[in-house]
């Protein structure tokens, strides 16, 4: 066989492979061409809300499937299995991979609202609607509201949850702000999780302030105003946590471009300059805790041996009406026609249960946070928010394991066996836990001033990382 030369083998791999020039120059194009094509993002926009409103309320209207019903057939059953088994888990994905995308181009909810907002009284928005603190409530409230409804069981609660949701975005926007996407800045329940998971996607739109603050010396004349539907200060924009990727700030001043990173650099080496403790507290307390609970307290022990005691000092005080099913279906679970009932009982220990687990995974995992942040050096609480910034591939990785459970859990039903499943899970938690444990190690070098000081930091963040891999782990293994 002949030798091939390395003139050959360079000649071979520039015609075969795109230079990372041509994919910047494909990205700058892409970038362009949805500035260009806001029209036709607005058509599919609302042919998602079409199907979105289809899905939502025709199910709510049909009666509840019976034994024989599958997804194939049965509308109730096919909705459920689009929002619960692929919407919910695969969006979350798409935030890693390409950022905001679905909020900028198909999410219904910000369409209906920026239009609201376009032909709405446009009032100032008022302070105590930009309070930081609305993500993190916004999702806990969500997320065990939805528990105590079933709501992905049934497409009564899923229309109350997301219908009342839509209708809300549809309100605030037209309440406050023009053409501003008001709902998806401050209110949104999910505005929090997207923010953080998007941190790590490897496509930003890039802002060069050089170009932006010399436009006019360079092109003669000034740029028309921009309109940011999700209020993100483009000029200063650092990070892809709040852009919705809609791409209308496309090449604005000649500065603005969609472009690649690494998807660790928004972590690292901005994350700790733009900490926010509500962040911290949504990783710690939310993804680590409350929503970890919801998905644990069904198959838990614990659970029933807490409410099995309660059940008898009820009993022995003659309190019988808190183990009955009083309580309508959109407070708490009660469909007596499929045996499936929640009395306030099942009802307080489940509130009990979520907000337990949620205070001891977040006290846990905050000392130690403190351990590793103090291994750095002084005392920061800018290192400590920075290395909760961290947990992110693990929080979110666990909250997709856990919307994916049932995804397999309709596919089983209907007979549809994935017997792979678990060694995926294994391999997407443990490479989670390595890249939380990578971007660990990565900031403890940006803070920690000795290699000693690194390694300590990183030995004590990687409790953190490991139990955050156990309280997801434990949802599908015994972990004794």
């Amino acid at each position: 066989m002949a030798a091939v030369s390395t003139s050959d083998r360079d000649a071979v791999s520039h015609a075969c492979a795109p230079t990372s020039r041509n994919i910047d120059a494909v990205l700058a194009r892409l970038g362009v061409w949805l500035r260009d094509h806001q029209n036709l993002i607005r058509r599919l926009q609302w042919a998602v809300v079409g199907a979105y409103a289809f899905l939502l309320v025709v199910p709510a209207n049909l009666p509840l499937p019976r034994g024989a019903a599958h997804i194939w057939n049965n509308l109730t059953l096919f909705a459920q299995f689009v929002f619960w088994g692929l919407w919910w888990p695969f969006v979350l994905v798409s935030m890693v991979l390409v950022g905001r995308l679905w909020c900028g181009l198909l999410c219904p909810e910000g369409a209906l609202s920026e239009r609201a907002a376009e032909h709405g009284r446009g009032g100032a928005i008022p302070h105590w609607l930009q309070w930081k603190g609305w993500p993190f409530v916004a999702f806990a409230l969500t997320t065990v509201y939805g528990q105590m409804t079933s709501v992905y069981q049934y497409p009564g609660p899923a229309l109350l949850v997301l219908g009342g949701s839509t209708l809300a975005a549809i309100g605030v926007g037209w309440l406050w702000g023009r053409s501003k996407r008001v709902w998806c800045r401050f209110l949104c329940p999910v505005n929090g999780v997207f923010n953080l998971l998007a941190k790590l996607a490897p496509f930003h739109f890039r802002v060069d302030r050089d170009a932006w603050a010399h436009f006019p010396k360079s092109r003669g004349g000034h740029a028309a105003p921009l309109n940011c539907a999700p209020l993100v200060p483009v000029r200063n924009m650092r990070g892809a946590g709040a852009c919705h990727m809609c791409g209308r700030c496309s090449d604005y001043r000649g500065a603005v471009t969609l472009a690649r990173r690494s998807p660790n650099h928004e972590i690292v080496h901005v994350a700790g300059d733009t900490t926010d403790p509500w962040q911290s507290a949504l990783i710690l307390f939310g993804l680590l805790g409350v929503a970890a609970g919801a998905f644990h307290w069904g198959n838990s022990d614990l659970y029933v041996q807490i409410k099995q005691y309660l059940a008898d000092r009820l009993a022995d005080h003659h309190l019988i009406w808190p183990m009955e099913p009083v309580l309508p279906w959109y407070v708490l679970t009660n469909y007596p026609d499929l045996n499936d009932t929640m009395t306030p009982l099942d009802g307080a220990v489940l509130l009990l249960y979520i907000g337990g687990l949620a205070v001891a995974m977040g006290l846990c995992l905050s000392f130690l946070l403190a351990l590793a942040a103090r291994a750095c050096g002084p005392w920061s609480w800018k290192a400590f928010h920075h290395l909760a910034q961290a947990l992110i591939p693990v929080a979110g990785c666990g909250v997709f394991l856990g919307l994916s459970s049932l995804t397999v859990t309709m596919l089983k039903t209907d007979g549809v066996i994935l017997p792979f499943i678990d060694a995926l899970r294994a391999a997407l938690l443990i490479g989670a836990g390595s890249w939380s444990l990578w971007l660990g190690w990565s900031i403890a070098g940006t803070r920690a001033r000795t290699v000693a000081r690194r390694l300590a930091t990183t030995l004590a963040f990687s409790g953190a990382v490991v139990l955050g891999c156990l309280v997801w782990g434990s949802l599908f293994w015994k972990i004794a």
